[in-house]
């Protein structure tokens, strides 16, 4: 077996074992009063039963979607697709059952400190960070060493991982989809009564919707986001080891470069995560970045090293283009993480328009917040077109796929980063509904506050990121028709070109449509139920009876697994109709080829365009509020507040449902088209 597959194997397994180890040591931690424990657990019931639930569903899904890919490809492939599926949802499941253990424990160490509490909350997020790339890492490179057991041919392995790819691509668009759909219903829901119709704070237990509030973050955050990054993880490690084949003749070691790659990265992020330590300055952002700094120099450091060896006598390009190559993609990855920042974070201008701008009204407030969202997009924009000319000036498609997974290679520490936020907003709203003492509030509430910022940086990086992943499927789309001795034209004259562009632009518009309504008709059936309980439950209000939490979070559920399944399968089937389209209705083979690539491209022009102005925007918004509540243009209760918590709840399915839900969208149709090319020759 080759040395990277192997040094890939076992840096996976360390990461995963140390994944485990900050598990054990945060399950030690003292949990908190009777009270704060029965919060939590009423927490950890209702995730487990909501993913229970939504794995069942989708279960029934894959298990067709394995025997047509076995029927009609081969059973490697489909093989692959099912290895690929699970280790997607194990990832989200186990990091997410960390996540709702971790939260009280936060709460429990805030009682000590900010220093003790971001500790919890940091390691808490890294277990689903480290678990998320290790499974990644491990499902591709012990699969590929599987296929090469079983005697299968590069080109045949190289295939069957396109299938491991479309599995935990299938799971992520539901898993953010459904989570999204979940998270922003229950939280629109208990803002819309509890905040503006019964004049209650913020996860005040009185309202019946802030247990299924708490667990839509984890579902939603942690959950979602991982199964979303495990699979732009994978299918970018399989993209570029699939360019490697098809670039470079007789030269085995650009396959798997971008493994040792992975390798490497994977055991920075460990020792970045060590560097995560609050400083004189008490600055707990700061304190993210250190970590995320030294991931990033030590995998620079480890990628020269790794290029000068197995990227040697390549014959095509140099390995310090090649090394350039992977630079670019850190460079890339910081840019977008310091201009998510600048658009969501309460410290600079875009944040502090819209607050000033709730001052006039709600009208105001939702304007300035869609012109912020749209101005969003054109620095990440810019950087990553920049990224793009820049990598493929050093090493053409291999540079781009390159600079892609070396964007890729921080994902231990950025989810790290992400899952940190729902920990930190779950800590805050335990302390709350268990009445503790406000010292605690005051040092959960800033670890929040640095949480959505977070989150939406994490969305920033996953978007920037699934675009260069999308361009490298794209690639690889055309390569395979070359492989085989078929160039395929993509000339503007050509009107089906043109056509698969348009159709292509449109689906992330009806797909984010789908899910921005699936939103606001489960949100409606949580503002019934709320306002029911409120009426007919005498005594809510001054605390002598208790609300029927089950309840609320059973209609979350219910509601968000029926909304999430159509616009869940338009990727997977859109590819599918386009290419009978073409062979059947235009009877030629080229036309379907040329109009699906379109489609691909088209994809991802408006996909990353909306998930960037979606998410950033949403986090712009909710920050506002955030910022008008500590005392800034009237504090909590004023007019501007009210505003406000109106923009939050229009950016809330911006940023955790329908915006985050475009990068496995645009993916997933890239994936299938790869799958497709055996049917197109």
């Amino acid at each position: 077996m080759n040395n990277a597959v192997i040094f890939a194997i076992i840096s996976s397994v360390v990461v995963i074992i140390y994944g485990l180890f900050l598990a054990r040591w945060i399950l030690k931690l003292p949990a908190g009063s009777e009270r704060m424990q029965e919060i939590a657990k009423a927490i950890q019931v209702g995730a487990r039963a909501y993913l229970n639930r939504q794995y069942r569903t989708v279960g029934i899904i894959a298990i067709i979607l394995f025997l047509i890919l076995g029927f009609l490809l081969n059973w490697l492939t489909a093989f692959a697709f099912l290895v690929g599926a699970i280790l997607s949802a194990l990832a989200g499941f186990v990091g997410m059952n960390i996540s709702v253990k971790a939260n009280v424990r936060t709460a429990e160490a805030a009682k000590s400190g900010l220093a003790q509490a971001l500790q919890v909350a940091i390691r808490g997020g890294a277990v689903t960070g480290f678990l998320v790339v290790g499974l990644g890492l491990l499902g591709v490179s012990g699969f590929f060493a599987l296929t090469q057991v079983w005697g299968e041919s590069l080109a045949g392995a190289m295939q069957a991982l396109i299938g491991l790819g479309f599995g935990g691509s299938l799971i992520s668009v539901f898993a953010r989809l459904g989570g999204g759909i979940y998270t922003k219903a229950a939280d629109v829901g208990a803002d819309l009564v509890g905040k503006l119709e019964a004049g209650i704070p913020e996860d005040d237990p009185r309202n019946p919707a802030v247990i299924a509030d708490n667990v839509g973050d984890n579902v939603g955050d942690c959950a979602g986001m991982a199964a979303d990054l495990f699979e732009t993880y994978a299918i970018t490690t399989v993209a570029a080891m699939l360019l490697g084949l098809l670039v470079f003749k007789n030269f085995d070691q650009a396959i798997f470069y971008p493994l040792v790659l992975g390798g490497i990265s994977v055991l920075a992020s460990i020792v970045g995560s060590w560097a995560i330590r609050l400083g004189r300055k008490q600055n707990i952002m700061g304190a993210l970045y250190k970590g995320l700094i030294v991931s990033g120099v030590l995998a620079a450091i480890g990628f020269y090293f790794v290029s000068q060896k197995f990227m040697v006598s390549n014959g095509l390009y140099s390995t310090m283009n090649i090394f350039l190559s992977a630079m670019v993609g850190l460079v890339v990855t910081f840019l977008l993480v310091m201009i998510t920042e600048y658009y969501t974070s309460t410290k600079y201008a875009p944040v502090k328009s819209i607050a000033q701008a709730s001052e006039t009204g709600h009208g105001t407030n939702i304007i300035r917040g869609l012109a912020v969202s749209m101005k969003s997009t054109a620095l990440p924009v810019v950087v990553i077109a920049a990224g793009i000319l820049s990598a493929y000036s050093l090493a053409e498609l291999y540079g781009v796929a390159i600079a892609a997974m070396s964007m890729l290679s921080l994902t231990g520490i950025i989810v790290a980063i992400d899952a940190y936020g729902p920990i930190t907003d779950n800590a805050g709203g335990i302390a709350e509904m268990a009445e503790l003492d406000e010292s605690v509030r005051k040092i959960t509430d800033p670890l929040d506050a640095v949480g959505n910022t977070t989150k939406a940086i994490t969305k920033g990086y996953a978007i920037g990121s699934a675009g260069l992943a999308a361009l490298v499927l794209f690639a690889a789309y055309v390569q395979e028709f070359a492989s085989h001795g078929i160039q395929v034209q993509f000339e503007l004259s050509n009107p089906y070109l043109l056509v698969g562009l348009f159709i292509g632009g449109l689906l992330p518009y009806w797909f984010g449509a789908l899910a921005m309504e699936a939103v606001g008709k489960a949100a409606a059936s949580v503002v019934k139920e709320v306002r029911r309980q409120f009426h007919e439950i005498k005594g809510i209000m001054d605390g002598t009876a208790k609300p029927d939490y089950g309840q609320a979070v059973d209609i979350v559920t219910r509601g968000a697994l029926k909304q999430m399944i159509v616009p869940a399968l338009i990727p997977v089937l859109a590819p599918i109709v386009i290419s009978l389209i073409g062979i059947f209705i235009f009877q030629d083979v080229a036309v379907a080829r040329v109009m699906l690539g379109g489609v691909l491209v088209g994809s991802i022009i408006t996909g990353m365009f909306l998930a960037l102005s979606m998410t950033s925007g949403g986090a712009a918004w909710d920050n506002a509020k955030k910022y008008i509540e500590a005392g800034n243009f009237g504090g909590k209760g004023s007019f501007a507040h009210q505003a406000a918590v109106t923009g939050d709840t229009v950016g809330d399915p911006y940023k955790d449902t329908a915006g985050p839900a475009m990068n496995p969208m645009i993916k997933v149709l890239n994936v299938v088209a790869l799958l497709l090319v055996a049917f197109l020759l």
